[in-house]
């Protein structure tokens, strides 16, 4: 399986912004289709954002216009930009591979955003 690392989670006030990276093992990352899910305290973990190999995006509606999701295939790494954060954006933050093929999904473990107000 892909192994996935996830980095620039922390603390931010309201209003502020963060970029979330996840960088993946192996010599196939352009060909995975990639995501972010998140989980806040007391929720079930939610879709945040999927893009694929060739960079097709798709977003949360909730979401979309403050969130956005790239890839630097060159570099095997992924990207969520988050803009205008709201303390309701507070979750632990997990990016996923999806090959597309056995073994299946990957995932990372997992990096703490939390929003203050």
């Amino acid at each position: 399986q892909v192994q996935l690392v996830e980095s620039g989670g922390g603390l931010v006030q309201a209003g502020g912004s963060l970029r979330l990276s996840c960088t993946a093992s192996g010599r196939f990352f352009s060909q995975y289709d990639m995501g972010w899910q998140r989980q806040a305290p007391g929720k079930q973990r939610e879709e945040v954002a999927s893009i694929t190999g060739g960079g097709r995006t798709n977003y949360a509606r909730s979401l979309e216009g403050r969130f956005t999701i790239s890839r630097d295939n060159a570099k095997n790494t992924m990207f969520l930009q988050m803009n205008d954060l709201k303390p309701e954006d507070t979750a632990v933050y997990y990016c996923y591979a999806d090959p597309r093929a056995p073994p299946g999904w990957s995932w990372g473990q997992g990096i703490q955003v939390t929003v203050s107000s």
